[in-house]
């Protein structure tokens, strides 16, 4: 279960740089027209939250899955 330690912290970390260029972003926006570049610099880091997220909301199912078939294999 390390790697699930490893994408719990690294979703952390991502949240943190996620929301410092999303207050970049508005911070350079009231100073006029940004490049292209600071408008999207949010979206690298909200695609890995994204996946980081759907796996971390997947692993109650797939253990309940698991045990499921676990438990159903016993019986048998």
């Amino acid at each position: 279960m390390i790697i699930s330690n490893w994408i719990r912290q690294g979703h952390r970390w991502v949240s943190i740089v996620f929301t410092l260029t999303v207050i970049a972003n508005f911070v350079v926006r009231a100073k006029g027209e940004p490049p292209l570049w600071v408008t999207y610099s949010p979206l690298p880091p909200l695609f890995l939250l994204l996946f980081s997220g759907l796996y971390m909301f997947a692993l109650p199912y797939a253990a309940r899955w698991r045990n499921a078939s676990a438990h159903g294999a016993e019986k048998a």
